[in-house]
């Protein structure tokens, strides 16, 4: 044998000896087997056991009258538990059943960083969804789930989620009076507070209360003692006039909002939007109730004033079509009605 083929042996054994070495050093002398299951599991699988939900459970609050929902998921790993909001004010007591009954008997030992595993299943579990009742349950029970895993992650959500877009974001304020000089007189307060846009209304919604005259039908014995009244036509009629009191009054430089609340007939709400018009409002709310869409269609040929939306949306499904028709220019959606961060 002569002393290159030699040479060539002497390394080839250096090498698989160095391998196996790198091998041992690499996995601590496991045999090849369990090196490769090691290998094989994500590190979350080799880290510490998951976290299991504990309960789920409603807490009942009202401050300042109002009537608010939060869900609490409780875990079980000592003092770790989340938050959310599952708020529908006007039927508070039905989503506590929802949440307590219901949510606790589904979520109860599910692994709490499975959010759109919990999600999904609770969404098709009841088959009968899309009400704001469930939506609203599911919600709070969505945002507890982000607040736990924020907290593990040591982070806030929305660093979870893809981090900040904006440094701040512009809100509105609400000004109003029973005459358009004192609805003018409360837009200036919030002017000289800072504010930039502000949602002006005469009255209450539809001006109730912004008239003392008695209906006919309370003077004829008909009606509760407490029952609003709203005066269609002198709605109608102040809104222009109080859009151009208040425009004359505070300038051009503030952005006025306006509320319709769905309470005129389509064809009367889209005759008073163009009438305001030239007073150039950011944005006139809820012209249709949801039983009114296709009149969005007629309203955007009509006038070209911003329209905003979604009060009383369910799902992502009611409103996907009319934004893609640019129906509407803002979508006004509560968070908590619409199943949180997650829609099918």
């Amino acid at each position: 044998m002569n002393q290159p083929d030699q040479n060539r042996r002497d390394t080839l054994k250096m090498l698989g000896f160095g391998s196996s070495a790198g091998l041992l050093g690499l996995f601590g002398g496991i045999s090849t087997a369990e090196a490769r299951e090691q290998q094989g599991k994500p590190q979350y699988g080799v880290g510490a056991p998951p976290v299991k939900i504990k309960s789920v459970k409603a807490i009942v609050t009202a401050p300042q009258g109002s009537n608010l929902i939060v869900v609490k998921v409780e875990t079980t790993e000592p003092g770790l538990y989340g938050l959310g909001c599952a708020t529908f004010t006007q039927r508070a007591a039905v989503v506590v059943v929802a949440i307590n009954t219901y949510l606790n008997e589904f979520c109860v030992g599910k692994d709490v960083d499975n959010i759109e595993d919990i999600w999904q299943g609770a969404y098709v579990s009841s088959y009968w969804r899309n009400g704001p009742v469930l939506n609203n349950a599911l919600s709070g029970l969505d945002q507890a789930l982000w607040d736990i895993k924020g907290k593990r992650a040591k982070m806030p959500v929305y660093q979870l989620l893809g981090g900040k877009v904006r440094f701040a974001i512009p809100c509105y304020t609400h000004a109003g009076g029973n005459t358009p000089e004192a609805t003018a007189d409360s837009v200036k307060k919030f002017m000289e507070q800072g504010f930039k846009h502000i949602r002006i209304q005469q009255g209450g919604y539809g001006a109730v209360g912004a008239t003392s005259d008695k209906p006919d039908f309370k003077a004829a014995g008909f009606g509760g003692e407490t029952d609003n009244y709203m005066n269609v036509q002198l709605y109608l009629k102040s809104v222009p006039k109080m859009f151009e009191v208040v425009r004359k009054e505070c300038g051009e430089e503030v952005e006025l909002l306006h509320d319709i609340h769905e309470r005129v007939q389509p064809i009367e709400a889209i005759n008073m939007i163009k009438k305001v018009e030239e007073y150039r409002p950011f944005f006139i709310e809820d012209p249709f109730s949801p039983e009114n869409m296709k009149w969005f269609a007629q309203l955007r040929q009509a006038t070209s004033v911003p329209i905003a939306m979604g009060e009383l949306f369910n799902n992502v499904n009611e409103f996907k079509e009319p934004m893609v028709n640019q129906w509407f220019d803002f979508i006004r959606i509560h968070v908590s009605q619409i199943g949180a961060s997650r829609q099918p």
